[in-house]
């Protein structure tokens, strides 16, 4: 069986896609799924997810946002900039994220983050079949 690398540079040959789209659009699913299930109280976890490029953003002075939509908005910002070639950081540096993603809170499951990266391969598949 190919690599999943080798899978997507035989799509980009066959299709002549344009691979960076599907990059962009597959971090956005990706950091979206993270914001969107990370556990809400304040709002200072949900506000303080970061992008970052080449580099990850250990910044933690992100807004309260309960709903996610600064975050959201950073990290499509982030990615509309991105440059084939540079790797994506879609983070979240607050001292207790650990601890929520381990279910330290009532407010949302376990996992957030793991639950968002097993299904990075459905994000690709729905970002391919977007471009074509």
């Amino acid at each position: 069986m190919a690599s999943l690398g080798e899978q997507l540079k035989a799509f980009s040959e066959k299709t002549k896609a344009d691979m960076a789209t599907v990059v962009r659009k597959t971090a956005l699913s990706l950091g979206e799924s993270m914001v969107l299930m990370s556990p809400v109280d304040t709002g200072r976890f949900r506000g303080n997810w970061q992008y970052g490029a080449d580099a990850i953003n250990t910044s933690t002075g992100g807004a309260d946002d309960k709903s996610g939509r600064t975050s959201l908005n950073r990290i499509q910002a982030g990615i509309r900039g991105w440059k084939p070639g540079q790797t994506i950081y879609i983070t979240n540096s607050l001292v207790y994220g650990p601890r929520l993603e381990a279910g330290w809170s009532k407010q949302a499951p376990a996992g957030f983050v793991r639950v968002s990266v097993a299904n990075y391969q459905q994000y690709i598949a729905d970002a391919i079949a977007s471009v074509k």
